[in-house]
């Protein structure tokens, strides 16, 4: 039975695709918001990091109960597909909506971004949850389905770098169309436009995929006995299942590299014509044009590197311990934040620190494919151990540990704008336009640490509760062996 294929080439690739879509729509938020937030609806830093923060309190909430509901629930046209139909028009709404921009007070902003963001993060749950416990219900083979998530991230890696290749090209194309004679509305009609082609594009993807994947894993759902352990208490107790998520979470800086790009290409590096003498609307297609160029180098570093290691996976994990891999990886990723870091001090120089950000940016692709595998084998630990199987809860770790991990690299650019004293509203407003290299050299690098040390940092912590988790090697096959022949005995 675990040699049997059962997930066809057509399946596969409609999931992946659909896949693509989802991560366009998340890498439309989770990469851009906060310079929305801050540089063009100027909201308050502090707002900002309040909302980031209790938005993720509300989740710690939100998403558990989304992975209970979902294994309790089996709604007639499948037990997690139809989520993908149900959540679809309500995030293709509240993404647009993020980025509307309505002309209202600055308090009443508040309240209006504040509600759509935490709708949004509720809606995203209700379709991230179910769509990733997908692969444990479209075989009960634990190598295909290894080989079907590193396929799939694959595709949701190049889905989240796509809005990239839309603001490259809106930041040269769209000054010849829109004027950019006020900065401030320029941006917001840039930000709407480019989210509209988003939304568009990646939920179509998203949506098809629900006519072709197919459930085949079907797990009698064990009545709970006196004695027995509540579904949060096996949670808890899952402990390499506590190791992926600490794992997760220490990993949160690992984000800065690509939603503190923005904020880099704003305020640490300039790369265009000389500003002197230009009017206010020659800086501002100017300015544009350039942080649309130092945001599309930062993100062609992770997709060489995120991207790369990626579609190396699949090979990697049928040859490697994901363990070890994820270990060497991150340290490497560690190694290689320090050379940024001091090039970027003794130089400032963008380019010599290519090839060094490339390096930072593999484990990226190694921990959002290789965790999705290890949650996946968590559950299998946990079902053999307990008798129960919590796809979706397993799921929901996840979808909050990358939330998390987004609200955490959000508020640590908040707390840097603090830090470095930066006022929004006196770099970009109807007026006037900052260019970075008009800031102080202080300023440039603080701004540029958020792309460099931090998310080094942030590498290493992470790789230590890796040390504690026992699913791997021989382990693993006695496991796996063990679990076959107890779910042959049960059927």
């Amino acid at each position: 039975m675990e040699q049997k294929k059962f997930v066809g080439k057509k399946e596969l690739w409609m999931f992946a695709l659909g896949s693509g879509g989802q991560g366009m729509v998340y890498a439309m938020m989770s990469s851009y918001i906060s310079d929305y937030y801050l540089n063009v609806l100027q909201l308050t830093p502090i707002f900002v990091l309040l909302l980031m923060l209790l938005a993720r309190v509300w989740d710690a909430i939100n998403d558990p109960l989304m992975g209970m509901i979902a294994d309790k629930a089996n709604p007639k046209q499948g037990k997690l597909k139809p989520y993908i139909i149900w959540a679809t028009i309500p995030i293709a709404t509240l993404t647009i909506l993020m980025y509307l921009s309505p002309d209202l007070p600055k308090s009443s902003l508040m309240v209006y971004s504040a509600i759509v963001y935490v709708l949004w993060g509720m809606c995203y749950t209700v379709a991230d949850v179910p769509f990733w416990s997908l692969p444990n219900i479209m075989t009960p083979n634990s190598t295909e389905r290894s080989s079907v998530i590193s396929f799939t991230k694959i595709f949701n890696s190049v889905g989240s770098a796509l809005p990239e290749v839309f603001f490259f090209i809106a930041g040269f194309l769209l000054p010849k169309f829109i004027s950019t004679d006020d900065p401030i509305a320029y941006n917001k009609k840039k930000y709407l436009i480019i989210t509209v082609a988003v939304v568009a594009i990646g939920m179509i993807f998203y949506v098809n995929s629900y006519f072709h994947i197919k459930e085949r894993v079907h797990i009698s759902p064990k009545k709970r006995k006196q004695g027995d352990p509540s579904t949060l208490s096996r949670l808890f107790r899952c402990k390499p299942l506590m190791c992926v998520v600490a794992m997760g979470i220490l990993s949160s800086g690992r984000y800065m590299v690509q939603a503190a790009a923005i904020h880099v290409a704003r305020y640490a590096f300039y790369i265009g014509k000389d500003l002197t003498g230009m009017t206010l609307e020659q800086r501002t297609a100017a300015i544009d044009a350039s942080v649309s160029t130092v945001k599309t180098i930062f993100q062609l570093c992770a997709i060489v590197g995120m991207f790369g290691a990626t579609l190396f996976m699949p090979y990697l994990m049928k040859k490697y311990d994901y363990k070890k891999l994820l270990i060497t990886t991150c340290l490497a990723g560690f190694v290689s934040s320090i050379f940024t870091t001091l090039i970027g001090w003794f130089t400032a120089n963008l380019y010599i620190c290519i090839p060094f950000i490339v390096i930072t940016c593999i484990p990226l692709g190694v921990i959002n494919t290789i965790s999705i595998a290890m949650i996946c084998d968590s559950l299998d630990y946990m079902e053999l151990t307990t008798g129960f199987r919590d796809n979706a809860l397993g799921s929901a770790c996840q979808g909050f540990v990358n939330k998390l991990g987004s609200a955490l690299s959000t508020c640590g650019i908040v707390v840097m704008y603090m830090i470095i004293g930066f006022e929004p509203s006196q770099m970009l407003s109807s007026t006037a336009i900052v260019a970075a290299n008009e800031l102080t050299r202080t300023q440039n690098f603080a701004m540029f640490s958020l792309v460099s040390i931090i998310p080094g940092i942030s590498l290493l912590l992470c790789s230590i509760p890796m040390f504690f988790y026992e699913i791997s090697g021989d382990k693993k096959k006695e496991m796996l062996a063990a679990l076959a022949k107890k779910r042959a005995e049960n059927e």
